[in-house]
């Protein structure tokens, strides 16, 4: 789950910056931008946590 939501929110900072590249109006700005890839690495590494606890646990 942490990690479909670190790849979708990942994609949607890769979306705001490839329009910003191209010349088009970004929908998010600095502090948006910066929040959403915070948000995005909290999520992943969530993920990678959770998957090793997991792993931990059928390893014992």
């Amino acid at each position: 789950m942490f990690l479909i939501t670190a790849a979708i929110l990942f994609a949607v900072f890769v979306a705001n910056v490839l329009v910003g590249a191209t010349g088009g109006a970004q929908f998010l700005g600095d502090v948006g931008e910066a929040l959403l890839l915070f948000a995005a690495s909290v999520a992943f590494v969530l993920a990678i946590l959770r998957r090793e606890a997991a792993e931990k646990n059928r390893n014992t």
